[in-house]
């Protein structure tokens, strides 16, 4: 069984994901990790995120088993990794490795911004999970600042409609909605809300 879960920063995609994967038993693949990993190689290697060549041998270099979970969740680090995301050398090259993923025997569950119109459009379930940008702005801000990075809730707002609109907008790929895709709203539910009401939507596809 294949799930898709898509859906903008901070919109809880994340969580129902990792617990749909819990309570299903199968794995679970953050793809906007990948992105991440890329954008903090690009950071490391001192690049230019816009060079396209360079980001996209990056990518096809990525070891997935070595993805540094704490260095990849900074606030630069995502930024990076918004606007790599956009080019089509990073894309083609990150394509088969989230595939690969989801096609494994017993399925996987696998969150992003396209995976269910890209990377997976056969999936048995796809689920579109939103926020306002408001809320997840909040959300993130509060992530970060836990972990001792300096930012303003204000720096994060703008950073989430920028990324929201870079997204939305890339030529490739471009953040949507699946037209089969059910749409989940978290604003104003509770993480075990959230998260009960996409083990329903799942458990209403799985077979008798």
């Amino acid at each position: 069984m294949i799930i898709a879960v898509d859906g903008p920063l901070a919109s809880g995609k994340g969580t129902i994901s990792r617990a749909i994967s819990q309570h299903l038993g199968i794995p679970y693949l953050d793809t906007g990790s990948l992105y991440r990993a890329t954008g903090l190689a690009l950071i490391d290697a001192k690049a230019d995120p816009t060079d396209a060549d360079r980001a996209g041998e990056l990518a096809a270099n990525l070891d997935i088993d070595a993805i540094d979970e704490t260095r990849i969740r900074t606030a630069e680090a995502g930024l990076v990794a918004s606007k790599i995301a956009a080019l089509p050398q990073v894309r083609d090259a990150l394509f088969k490795l989230q595939r690969d993923f989801a096609l494994q025997p017993g399925g996987a569950v696998l969150d992003g911004r396209d995976i269910g119109t890209v990377i997976c459009p056969d999936a048995d379930v796809k689920i579109y999970v939103v926020a306002d940008a408001e809320t997840r702005a909040r959300r993130r801000w509060k992530e970060l600042v836990a972990k001792g990075q300096d930012i303003s809730y204000e720096n994060m707002l703008a950073q989430t409609l920028e990324r929201d609109a870079r997204d939305a907008n890339r030529t490739d790929a471009p953040m949507r909605a699946a037209d089969d895709a059910t749409l989940l709203d978290t604003s104003t539910l509770s993480i075990d809300a959230a998260v009960a009401e996409a083990v329903r939507l799942v458990e209403m596809r799985q077979p008798a």
